[in-house]
């Protein structure tokens, strides 16, 4: 009895297992059209790798499996096939989508906040760290010298101590 309850769990796990390899194949990056010559190969894979996905955002369209950077690899080789140079084809997908969606925006006045965005807030934080840092060091500054009591004040403070307040 205890077997074949064995025999039918593990079963039922080597399906589950073979049912999970097989439809793992489903999330696999379908393959792009390549283009015939070989040259002309490189230069859409070294172009891709320029292009970041506007959906993954920190990935290049080459190394994205989402369906705009494919769509993005396939109009980046067609235009390659028809003669364009990597430049032509570089302002076109700019054109469409932007500065951004080079991984390496060139340094002009509507990309300056993205070159300079970090440090700006790097600077930012240090001084509101500086000052809330001088703040705390005057207020304890202020709070601390405490003068001592007088004899007149040390023999009030004993007869309210005495008389319970």
């Amino acid at each position: 009895m205890f077997g074949q309850l064995m025999h039918r769990k593990f079963s039922v796990a080597a399906l589950a297992t073979l049912a999970f390899l097989v439809s793992a194949s489903a999330f696999a990056i379908t393959a792009d059209p390549k283009l015939a010559d070989p040259a002309q190969e490189a230069r859409a894979v070294a172009l891709s790798r320029e292009l970041r996905c506007l959906v993954c955002q920190n990935q290049s369209i080459e190394d994205s499996n989402a369906t705009l950077a494919q769509d993005l690899r396939i109009i980046v080789r067609e235009r390659i096939a028809a003669g364009e140079s990597d430049q032509q084809v570089k302002q076109f997908i700019v054109a469409r989508y932007g500065d951004w969606v080079l991984l390496n925006p060139p340094f002009n006045a509507r990309t300056i906040l993205l070159w300079t965005g970090p440090a700006l807030l790097l600077f930012v934080a240090l001084g509101g760290m500086g000052l809330y840092y001088r703040r705390s060091k005057r207020e304890i500054a202020v709070a601390a010298p405490v003068a001592p009591l007088s004899s007149d004040e040390q023999k009030r403070l004993g007869q309210l101590l005495k008389d319970g307040g």
